[in-house]
């Protein structure tokens, strides 16, 4: 399996809502198409209620086997890149958990209930590298719809019996 890793900056915002349990919410925002010559946890900016900042640098992998699940990507319109970070409670107040390509795999991102998955717009220049990788590496492959066996489990093999038969009956 081929692979090729593609860095990128994460861009997240902290915003006040309004609840009676917590004071704000953190969200992906954006994904840079290579990461600055920042510190992780960097304020970019901030207006009353609402601050984003970078949140570091995180490596994209692409694999070759994932292929077919990046031209759905790009076929559903504007291709998205997932992330996926974690609200840990204490200092610093996020874990980055990944960022994919694959619709698929941002789906698996979503599962666990604690993580805060966003679908985010491709910056031009991922988008370009990911269509250079499907190009190299894509392999259509052929679907082969399994055929049912006439194999019956329950009687220790043999063909199953005709329709309206009981058993016993028609043997004498």
């Amino acid at each position: 399996m081929t692979q090729a890793h593609i860095e990128v900056g994460i861009v997240v915002e902290r915003r006040a809502i309004d609840s009676p349990w917590v004071d704000h919410a953190w969200s992906p925002l954006a994904v840079l198409p290579e990461p600055p010559a920042l510190a992780p946890w960097t304020e970019l900016a901030s207006e009353p209620g609402r601050r984003s900042v970078y949140l570091g640098p995180a490596t994209l992998t692409l694999h070759s086997v994932d292929t077919a699940h990046f031209r759905e990507n790009f076929q559903a319109g504007r291709a998205k890149l997932w992330v996926a970070i974690r609200p840990t409670g204490i200092e610093p107040e996020l874990d980055f958990v990944g960022v994919t390509a694959d619709p698929f795999e941002g789906e698996v991102y979503a599962e666990n209930v604690g993580d805060i998955v966003e679908a985010l717009p491709m910056p031009a220049l991922i988008a370009e590298q990911v269509l250079a990788f499907f190009e190299a590496h894509h392999v259509e492959r052929e679907f082969i719809k399994r055929k049912r066996s006439e194999h019956d489990p329950r009687k220790g093999g043999g063909s199953r019996p005709e329709p309206g038969l009981r058993r016993g009956e028609g043997e004498r």
